[in-house]
């Protein structure tokens, strides 16, 4: 592909199968993808576009024609800066005002924010950043600087990342975590902090997924109960099959995950996680049983066999979508594995070091990981089930600090400590109750919103207001905590306020989910129980509890909440 500059920095090439460059009105890149809108759709021509060399597809759909590049033609845009991101002109403002490319020990991103670990904070300029367009606040949180964007942010990420021209370096891989070693900022972390940046580092790039599998399982339960979709039809399990595939086989999923957070090999971290779902050690737990340890206790567990003469004591329903065990598998693999690439000869180091690698850590999962898990897992839960048990107010206490506190956690990503929680229940129980008071949370935050842009005059808020609250009814609230509540103060109060009191009716009621759901609205359908007998009145305790929030985050925002500048 030649480097020439064209209308709309477009390849020369692809003009023609385009209508000409009078056809073209502008044209954007996000990562390898060219969107280009025409004014004449019928002068384009896809099918042309897609027979083009460096092109490895095409499609037209209202008047804008996408096309998808290959990765080498990918790189030679990129490299030739043929047609820069709309976003490279902020990455520069954000990568100068972090202290520049060689301030920068790598970058990741999540739902919102750009995660930065830096090794001089100080020479960050906050307020340069904070009054940039496009950025909506920065944040400075458990070893990170975090700069919060918004709902672009995977196109300010890409941005970034080609800009700085970070790729390849190996502070960031293309899931967008980060795997630099940080440790060159001299910064010693707190216990907590590195249990958190590990849970967060191996689950949050599968929360997608997960939360998409799960809104299939909850319209699945939603239409069974309906009796639009019978259970038996093929139909629903080819479906179901998508969506609790992924959860019960979530241990290769996590391998791979893990292994990448501990510079593992990712498949050494697969294959550990398929061990643990390789179905005759699953239907082990049906067999005959050998004995029992820790017996008269909540922890007793029983073993079907044995290795080496060593019971092999598992959970009845084996290790299949179980969180903890192949974390810890992956964590104690990865340090098994480094310290036999230093030993190994170079010329055996291939395939010998995934060799003693398996034949170490799987056994030893089995024998010693996964018990301790298991009985960690279920100390934890016999520890929520004792305050959600206290005679009438267990659930109400327990719904009043999560839904009370469960935004101050997500801004300093501690909620990362509970989240797993709930996945161990959901594979223990078959379903959480733990947190089930956060739903309302987003929603309490959201309406409080409202009432913010009902009330104010202020134009630049109602710009920040509208999308932040379009945003929280679907469940991503950092907009709205870090563009419009949090800046104000109070009305993030009166957003606590909501949560705690909607919370405590969810709490107290016992309110259960039944999958790992999606965000906002699409999070209901996981409260409705296919399997017991209590159909959706789970959702019904969630939808009261979240209008409760909702309402008093309103009205306390709409009495008290004066439109006033903020103070410099």
């Amino acid at each position: 592909m030649e480097p020439e500059h064209t209308p709309g920095n477009l390849p020369a090439a692809f003009l023609p199968p385009l209508g000409g460059a009078a056809n073209i009105v502008s044209a954007s890149r996000r990562g390898s993808r060219l969107s280009v809108s025409v004014k004449d759709q019928s002068l384009a021509d896809p099918d042309a576009l897609a027979e083009l060399p460096g092109v490895a597809g095409c499609t037209m759909q209202n008047g804008r024609v996408r096309i998808e590049l290959t990765e080498q033609t990918h790189q030679t845009v990129k490299e030739n800066r043929l047609m820069p991101s709309k976003y490279d002109g902020l990455a520069r403002i954000i990568i100068q005002n972090v202290g520049g490319k060689s301030n920068i020990n790598s970058v990741a991103h999540c739902i919102t924010r750009l995660r930065f670990k830096l090794k001089d904070e100080s020479k960050a300029n906050k307020e340069v950043l904070e009054a940039t367009d496009g950025v909506i606040k920065v944040m400075q949180s458990g070893g990170q600087y975090q700069v919060v964007i918004g709902n672009n942010v995977t196109d300010v990420y890409d941005a970034v990342l080609e800009v700085g021209h970070f790729q390849g370096a190996g502070s960031v891989d293309e899931d967008g975590n980060a795997t630099g070693d940080d440790t060159s900022s001299g910064e010693k972390k707190s216990p907590v902090s590195i249990l958190i940046d590990m849970i967060s580092g191996v689950i949050q790039p599968t929360l997608g997924v997960l939360a998409a599998t799960g809104i299939i399982k909850g319209l699945l339960a939603l239409f069974s109960f309906l009796e639009i979709l019978p259970e038996s039809s093929g139909t629903y399990q080819v479906l179901y099959a998508v969506g609790d595939g992924f959860f019960y086989f979530l241990p290769i999923i996590l391998g791979y995950t893990a292994a990448k957070k501990f510079k593992m090999n990712e498949f050494i971290g697969m294959a550990l996680g398929i061990a643990l779902c390789y179905p005759a050690m699953v239907n082990i737990t049906g067999g005959e049983v050998l004995g029992t340890v820790l017996g008269g206790t909540p922890f007793e567990m029983s073993y079907y066999t044995t290795f080496l003469g060593i019971p092999v004591i598992m959970p009845a329903s084996g290790y299949t979508s179980l969180v903890v065990p192949i974390i810890i598998a992956c964590a104690v693999g990865a340090m098994l594995e480094k310290w036999l690439r230093k030993v190994i000869p170079d010329v055996i180091k291939l395939f010998v070091v995934p060799f003693i690698t398996l034949v170490v850590m799987v056994p030893l999962t089995y024998l010693v990981i996964g018990p301790i898990a298991t009985i960690l897992c279920n100390l934890l839960t016999a520890i929520f089930s004792f305050i959600y048990g206290i005679f009438v107010v267990g659930g109400l206490i327990a719904g009043i600090l999560i839904g009370a506190f469960w935004q101050v956690l997500v801004i300093f990503g501690l909620h990362w400590g509970i989240v797993p929680l709930a996945l161990i229940n959901y594979s223990n129980l078959g379903y959480d109750f733990i947190l089930s008071p956060y739903f309302c949370v987003s929603f309490a935050q959201t309406f409080v919103v409202l009432a913010m842009l009902l009330k104010t005059r202020d134009d630049k808020m109602k710009k920040v207001a509208l999308p932040a609250f379009i945003s929280g009814i679907f469940g991503v609230t950092e907009p709205a905590i870090y563009g419009v509540t949090l800046p104000k103060k109070k009305p993030f109060i009166y957003s606590c306020i909501g949560g705690a009191v909607g919370g405590a009716f969810i709490g107290f009621m016992g309110t259960r989910s039944f999958t790992m759901g999606g965000l906002g609205l699409f999070g209901l359908p996981s409260y409705i129980d296919t399997i017991g007998d209590t159909g959706i009145q789970n959702m019904i305790y969630v939808l009261i509890g979240t209008v409760i929030a909702s309402v008093i985050g309103f009205v306390l925002t709409w009495v008290l909440y004066k439109d006033e500048p903020a103070k410099k």
